[in-house]
């Protein structure tokens, strides 16, 4: 292949890692939901638990449908598929816009914009796995920064419209937005061809290994019962600690709510650094080690929290970046892990299964942030949960190497 076509193929490979970054802000304006809480309490006048509910029911249809549509993803071009997806939330945040009651914008937020989420999520990793073989992991994270930051881009401007024109008319903004900016970032993605060469030598036979275990060999193996429990724990404990966030801050390191609200952009972008730098350090060790690395770091954070005193808005700043740096860096370790333990051919299919367990730690970080709290009534219990948690997974993590 000559220089030049080879430049060219790796400038059009750089330019699928940033369209995927940016249909990934859009995917991820699910993780903006408190800006409009509020709003849909006092719309359809309902307690805190009601107005949760399309927010848990999107986060797990989401992880339903990256399962579902993994199974079928190789067999439709990209675009295609992120189309559809990107259609369906613009449906449901429209619809959602119309619903007489939380029942019924639940099923328009939460099943139809959720299943939209799940369709087209998957695309961009599977994608940038494919035209990046040998630094599967560091380009996926790169991809799923876009996902961590979104709150930093869509929450302002969700928050300024809804000031200009209410929550409803917002959300019908923002669902007819989504509907042309999704499909038209997906018009330039096509997956490499077989014959095709994505960059240097090394990389082209990279992208040619067609080698891997089919998802039912791959689901009785030692190897993934390891990794989909580590990603459950994970996966639970960052959703559990940012659900908690603003009431730990308040409600146990006492500080004023204008500070814990302040602190918020800055936990969101280590959230987004978290991707890329544990696909990082997937791809230069192991799955198991960057797992213990993430553990290590949340037993640090806990145990910073349970030393800290009342008012110690240090002790809380750096214990909750860790925290949400952390949950984003799990959802690089996840798809990093799949592809290097179980190959590239089956990678739609295998990671869609595995993904499940996100969506099942999903749901039960969300009810356990407030459950805990009812029960235990003790934030230092919650946080000895945690490590206890941590202590579990790198004892597990120590089967994927064994």
């Amino acid at each position: 292949m000559s220089k030049k076509n080879t430049t060219s193929l790796s400038s059009q490979r750089n330019i699928y890692v940033l369209l995927g970054f940016l249909i990934m802000i859009c995917l991820g304006t699910v993780y903006s939901w408190s800006v409009f809480r509020l709003h849909v309490q006092e719309i359809y006048q309902i307690g805190s638990t009601e107005s949760g509910l399309p927010y848990m029911t999107s986060l797990a249809f989401y992880a339903l449908f990256m399962f579902l549509t993994g199974k079928i993803l190789d067999r439709y071009s990209p675009k295609l598929v992120i189309s559809v997806g990107g259609l369906l939330i613009a449906l449901g945040w429209i619809s959602a816009a119309f619903a007489p009651n939380i029942f019924i914008f639940t099923f328009f937020y939460g099943v139809v914009s959720g299943t939209g989420v799940g369709i087209a999520y998957g695309v961009p990793l599977a994608l940038t796995s494919k035209w990046f073989p040998q630094k599967k992991g560091l380009a996926v994270g790169l991809v799923l920064v876009g996902f961590g930051l979104s709150p930093l881009v869509t929450a302002p401007i969700a928050r300024q419209l809804i000031v200009m024109m209410g929550a409803m008319k917002t959300f019908m903004v923002l669902g007819v937005s989504f509907g042309i900016l999704i499909p038209l970032l997906s018009f330039p993605l096509s997956y490499p061809k077989l014959s095709g060469n994505a960059g240097d030598a090394r990389e082209n036979h990279a992208a040619k290994d067609d080698t891997g275990v089919d998802t039912d060999e791959m689901i009785h193996s030692k190897a993934f019962k390891t990794l989909y429990i580590n990603f459950f724990i994970g996966a639970t404990i960052g959703l559990m600690m940012i659900g908690m966030t603003s009431s730990v801050g308040i409600g146990f390191s006492k500080l004023p709510p204008e500070t814990v609200y302040s602190l918020l952009p800055l936990f969101a972008i280590f959230n987004g650094v978290g991707r890329p730098l544990f696909g990082w350090l997937t791809d230069r060790t192991t799955a198991a080690r960057a797992m213990n690395y993430s553990y290590a770091l949340i037993i640090l954070a806990a145990v910073l929290m349970l030393f800290s005193g009342n008012g110690s808005a240090l002790a809380f700043a750096v214990s909750f970046s860790i925290f949400w740096l952390n949950l984003g860096g799990w959802l690089a370790i996840a798809p990093g892990a799949t592809i290097s333990l179980f190959g590239p051919r089956h990678y739609s299919q295998n990671y869609g299964v595995v993904f499940t367990a996100y969506g099942i730690g999903a749901i039960t970080g969300v009810l356990a942030s407030g459950a805990l709290l009812d029960v235990l009534n003790d934030y230092r219990m919650i946080f000895g949960l945690v490590i206890a948690l941590c202590i579990s997974g790198i004892l597990f993590s120590r089967k994927m190497e064994a």
